[in-house]
């Protein structure tokens, strides 16, 4: 193995998992190790219901992200977060519209196949999701996730290009699912501004990872179910220092899969946005006790994709 693990460090590479978990010496550009994401935050009663509780619990939150996508929304709803998100000086991330496992995709049902859910199937799909993040630029976004690499290099190329936003911030779902350094070089390399790693990468695989990237780390500290389900608040701390600069983002276990989010069960969708919150509340405080020199950014940050209205 050590021809292979000193080629990988001539490259700039880990030569592996680092288990000396080296504190990491990278911050976001306001200085910050960290920042809070609020995940499913499902349209703007959500969001609103998420900033009522962040000012009820006394939590920061930086950004907030959504999972249904941008074309499950009406103009009016995207603006009116746009406009909660401005006010409140955060991140409002919307997904991109169709993917594999919404349209015809048999395998992306299968068992073996679910890989594939949140992939573009052939160049209509990638047209599709990028007019959806167009649209949603022209609301006033300056945020979209998304999950598929040929789609991050056509809005890398766009944004180049002067047809999207410079300061459009391209955040990486969790289910692109790269979970080495290499393949996250790449990605950020193709013009990722966050990466979402998978949800059960341990502390020496997410240190070798920071040592390879620049780009911001999205990392789980409460995943869903039907992402795993795991529940490390009291991770928080070390994750903050091996892997700044982090977003630390609470899921909720034994919580329902409510994509694609509507009317239907709106109600369900606040009451989890809620509880996402109150589980921020209890992350911090294990930080606060066990990392309490750790720094917090700001909201208003010049590097969040706040939206423009």
């Amino acid at each position: 193995m050590k021809k292979v693990r000193d080629f990988l460090t001539t490259k700039g590479y880990p030569p592996g998992d680092l288990y000396d978990l080296p504190t990491s010496p990278k911050r976001f550009p306001d200085g910050a190790q960290y920042r809070i994401e609020i995940p499913s935050t499902e349209g703007p009663r959500a969001l609103a219901a998420v900033l009522e509780e962040a000012e009820r619990y006394g939590v920061t939150i930086h950004r907030v992200s959504q999972g249904s996508g941008i074309w499950m929304l009406t103009d009016e709803e995207i603006q009116e977060m746009c406009r909660l998100g401005a006010e409140a000086g955060i991140e409002v991330s919307l997904f991109v519209g169709p993917r594999a496992a919404w349209g015809t995709s048999a395998q992306a049902r299968s068992s073996a196949g679910k890989n594939l859910a949140a992939r573009l199937r052939g160049m209509d799909e990638v047209v599709y999701a990028t007019e959806d993040v167009i649209r949603g630029c022209a609301l006033g976004l300056r945020s979209v996730l998304v999950a598929d690499e040929g789609q991050l290099w056509l809005v890398n190329a766009m944004k180049k290009a002067g047809e999207l936003p410079a300061d459009l911030v391209v955040k990486i779902s969790v289910q692109m699912g790269a979970a080495n350094p290499i393949s996250v070089k790449l990605l950020e390399d193709l013009g990722a501004g966050t990466y979402n790693s998978p949800t059960d990468l341990t502390l020496p695989q997410m240190a070798a990872i920071r040592a390879a990237v620049d780009l911001p780390l999205d990392v789980y500290v409460e995943a869903p179910d039907d992402f795993g389900g795991f529940v490390r608040h009291y991770e928080s701390p070390e994750l903050i220092r091996v892997a700044a600069p982090v977003y630390i983002k609470l899921g909720l276990r034994n919580a329902a899969n409510i994509y694609p989010s509507g009317l239907h069960i709106e109600d369900l969708a606040i009451k989890q946005s809620q509880e996402r919150v109150r589980r921020a509340a209890l992350a911090l405080n294990i930080i606060e006790r066990y990392a309490g020199d750790a720094v917090s950014g700001e909201v208003g940050a010049a590097d969040l994709g706040i939206p423009v209205v």
